[in-house]
C-alpha cells in the first residue's frame, strides 16, 4: 500500500495540461470490440482504471499495442472460455466499467457473461437500466446466485422503442454499443446526453453506425450489418480540470490549465464562479489568478447558495467532493446537496478533523461554513475512500500548513495520471511513500 506525504501551505504556479476523459476512455475501449478492425485511440490516460480495462480486453484475445499515449486494439479473435474463467471474475470484481463489454459482446457475438463488477463504495448504483434496455432488444438474462454471474444470450437483436427509467451514462452506453448491430430501428428516450456518450456516437459513427440526435437526450439508431475501424481521440478530463480549479482557488495559487477543452465543460466554470473563484479564458486555456480571498454568491432572494448535482447538463457528481473542501475556505456558507450518491459525502468527517467547519445535515446535504482563509486547515493522517474523495482530500492537504499523509492513494492513482508528478511540476511538495 502506498501513501502521500504532503507538506501544504504552499502557494503553486505554472501551467497543467489535464489527462484524457477517463470515463470516455472505458466507454470507448469497449467500443472497440464492436468490430475485427483495427481501433486506435488517442490521449489514453495512463491509470489504474484505465490500464485494467485494456488488461482485460487483452486477456479476451484482443491484440493491444501502445505509442505513448495512443493504443491500437484489434479485436478479430475473441477467447470465449476466458469468460468463465475464475481471471475474469477477478477483473471484473474490481472495475465498475467492466459491465459495458456486455453490449459489444452481444450485439457483435450474440452472447455474453457478466460478473457482478466492483468499483467506488459511493452509493447504490444499480444495473437495471443496463439489463431493461439490452432486454428490449431482445437479451435473455439467467443468473448464477452462487458464482455472482449473468449468463446472457442475444443470438437474433432487434430495434426497439425504449424510455430509460434512469439517464444512467453506462447503461446508455451499453444499450447504444447494442443496438448499432441491431436490425432496424431503436430509439432511446431519456438517453445520458453527456460530452462522453457525444463523444461515444461520433466514434461509432466514423466506424459506420447510423445515429440521429447525438448530444440530446433522444438517440435513434438503425442498425447495421457491420462496423469498422477508425481513430479517435479523447477529449480533456472534465474532473481534473474541475480539480485544478479548486486546487488553485484552495490554494492562493496562480494556475494555467492547458487544453481544457472549455466548450465541453458545461456548467462546471459557472458553479466555480458561485464560490467566487475568477477564471479567465485564453482560447482553449483557463487561467485562474492568485486569490487571497472568494466569496461565495447568494441567490437573487438572499438565501444560502445551493450547489447541487444533476443528470448532464446538470452538475456532474464528480465535483461534488471538489466544490464541498474548496468551499471550507470561502467566505460565506453554501449548502452541498448530493443527490445522485448517498455514501459520497461521507469523507467530510477528515475535513472536519483538519478544522473545517462543516455540518453534515443527512448522507445527501452538508452545510459549509467557510473560514475565509483566516483558520486555515491543518495537516492530518487520513485514507482516501475513493477517487474524488481522495482528491478532495488531496486539494486540503496542499493547502493545510504542515505535513498531512494520505492513504490508499491507490484510489486516486485510479482515476488520476501520475498526480504526485505533475504537482511537484508547479512546485507543490508532495512525495509519494511505499510501505
Amino acid at each position: 500500500m502506498s501513501s502521500f506525504e504532503i507538506t501544504g501551505g504552499m502557494r503553486l504556479q505554472g501551467e497543467i495540461i489535464p489527462q484524457g476523459a477517463k470515463n470516455e476512455a472505458l466507454q470507448v475501449i469497449c467500443a472497440c470490440l464492436l468490430t475485427s478492425e483495427k481501433v486506435i485511440i488517442h490521449n489514453i490516460p495512463d491509470i489504474r482504471d484505465v490500464n485494467k480495462l485494456i488488461e482485460l480486453l487483452g486477456a479476451l484475445g484482443v491484440k493491444i499495442s501502445r505509442s505513448g499515449s495512443s493504443v491500437t486494439f484489434e479485436a478479430d479473435h475473441i477467447h470465449f472460455d476466458f469468460l468463465r474463467s475464475k481471471d475474469f471474475r477477478e477483473k471484473v470484481g474490481s472495475l465498475r466499467g467492466s459491465i459495458m463489454i456486455l453490449g459489444p459482446m452481444l450485439a457483435r457475438f450474440g452472447k455474453g457473461f457478466v460478473f457482478l463488477p466492483g468499483g467506488d463504495k459511493i452509493g447504490r448504483r444499480r444495473l437495471d437500466t443496463h439489463f431493461s434496455g439490452l432486454g428490449k432488444l431482445g437479451a435473455r438474462f439467467s443468473y448464477n446466485a452462487d458464482e455472482g454471474l449473468y449468463n446472457v444470450e442475444a443470438p437474433d437483436l432487434k430495434g426497439a422503442y425504449m424510455l430509460l427509467d434512469e439517464a444512467s451514462v453506462t447503461g446508455t452506453a451499453n444499450i447504444l454499443m447494442a443496438s448499432v448491430l441491431a436490425k432496424g430501428t431503436t430509439t432511446i428516450f431519456n438517453a445520458a446526453c453527456e460530452p462522453y456518450i457525444y463523444q461515444l456516437c461520433s466514434m461509432l459513427t466514423r466506424m459506420g453506425a447510423k445515429i440521429r440526435g447525438i448530444g440530446s437526450n433522444l438517440l435513434t439508431i438503425e442498425g447495421v450489418e457491420s462496423l469498422g475501424g477508425c481513430e479517435h481521440r479523447l477529449l480533456s478530463d472534465m474532473i481534473e480540470v474541475g480539480s485544478f480549479i479548486g486546487l488553485a482557488a484552495m490554494t492562493g495559487s496562480e494556475i494555467t490549465i492547458k487544453d481544457a477543452g472549455i466548450q465541453h465543460l458545461g456548467l462546471i466554470p459557472d458553479v466555480f464562479s458561485h464560490l467566487g473563484i475568477r477564471m479567465e479564458f485564453k482560447g482553449d486555456d483557463i487561467f485562474i489568478p492568485k486569490q487571497e480571498h472568494y466569496e461565495v454568491e447568494s441567490f437573487m432572494d438572499g438565501s444560502i447558495m445551493t450547489i447541487a448535482d444533476a443528470p448532464w447538463p446538470g452538475f456532474t457528481p464528480d465535483l461534488i467532493s471538489i466544490v464541498l473542501v474548496v468551499a471550507t475556505q470561502a467566505r460565506g456558507s453554501v449548502l452541498i446537496h448530493q443527490k445522485m450518491f448517498e455514501s459520497r459525502l461521507f469523507f467530510v468527517d477528515k475535513l472536519i478533523d483538519m478544522g473545517a467547519k462543516i455540518i453534515l445535515c443527512d448522507p445527501h446535504r452538508a452545510t459549509v461554513i467557510g473560514l475565509d482563509h483566516k483558520y486555515p486547515l491543518r495537516g492530518i493522517r487520513m485514507s482516501s475512500p475513493d477517487i474524488r474523495a481522495g482528491v478532495a482530500l488531496l486539494i486540503a492537504a496542499l493547502s493545510a500548513p504542515g505535513k498531512s499523509i494520505i492513504d490508499n492513494i491507490e484510489q486516486i492513482d485510479r482515476g488520476y495520471q501520475n498526480i504526485d508528478v505533475r504537482l511537484q511540476s508547479l512546485g507543490a511538495d508532495i512525495k509519494r511513500i511505499n510501505s
